[in-house]
């Protein structure tokens, strides 16, 4: 019995393979379309995206276009293509502005584009393209079933934005290119006023004012031991139980210190 269904399987599978090949050789677009569409629904998706792939050009302008356009879009993404899904999926949104499926369409390919978001370390261009294009998604479907998951995904992108800025912060002080260091986290606080890294990116500034103060020239050290101190107070008034204050406090003594030293030679 075993033996039995173990060979109708393997001639199904043969037949099924046969009626592939020959529909891809065929010059019926009809026999494509129609297989296409089956093996879609199987869940078939690079078989049946090169058999639409060749016929897409033939069905323009014709009534079936837009299940046929819908379809091979779908299998792109289905197929963990993002760039080419992103791609076919706007361009079915904006072939087909009044189809059924065309928030569906808009939602994925903005979760396309999200897919294609590197890992925050490297060039962040294709998370900040993502953001733009869920959040147009957002704007012009306010009601959308997939609401949740498109502002869940511009947190998580947001977050990868902030988490790039503030390695980048890190690293200038990191390599003591102090005066870089200050200026990025200046920035960071403005862009990211919410950040989860807002009280680390306080404490990044203030070591790399205090180290760049304590390690300039006579003639500079003055006014960067004062751009150190207000640094200091920003982070103890909005920060006073912070795990880095004792530190903090430590940094300030000396640089009062020092402010001292001068203020007693003039």
């Amino acid at each position: 019995m075993k033996n039995t269904v173990y060979i109708l399987s393997f001639l199904l599978v043969l037949t099924s393979c046969s009626d592939f090949q020959k529909a891809l050789k065929s010059e019926d677009t009809a026999t494509k379309f129609q297989l296409g569409t089956t093996l879609f629904e199987e869940g078939k998706w690079n078989k049946a995206n090169r058999l639409f792939a060749q016929i897409v050009p033939e069905y323009r302008g014709k009534p079936q276009a837009e299940k046929l356009m819908y379809m091979y879009a779908m299998t792109f993404y289905n197929m963990e293509d993002f760039y080419l899904s992103a791609y076919q999926l706007e361009r079915f949104e904006s072939s087909y502005p009044n189809s059924e499926k065309v928030e569906e369409a808009g939602f994925l390919a903005a979760k396309s584009a999200y897919k294609i978001s590197p890992i925050y370390s490297k060039e962040q261009k294709e998370t900040i393209e993502a953001i733009e294009k869920l959040q147009l998604f957002i704007n012009r479907y306010p009601d959308s079933q997939y609401l949740s998951e498109a502002n869940n995904m511009v947190k998580e992108l947001d977050l990868k934005l902030e988490r790039k800025a503030y390695e980048i912060a890190k690293q200038y002080n990191k390599i003591t290119d102090y005066s870089a260091s200050i200026k990025s986290c200046e920035n960071f606080i403005l862009e990211f006023p919410g950040s989860v890294y807002r009280e680390d990116i306080f404490f990044v500034r203030l070591d790399s004012a205090y180290k760049f103060a304590i390690n300039s020239v006579e003639s500079k050290k003055q006014d960067r031991i004062k751009e150190a101190l207000t640094y200091f107070q920003a982070f103890k008034k909005s920060y006073p139980k912070s795990g880095n204050m004792e530190l903090a406090e430590s940094m300030n003594t000396e640089l009062v210190d020092l402010q001292q030293q001068f203020n007693t030679k003039s």
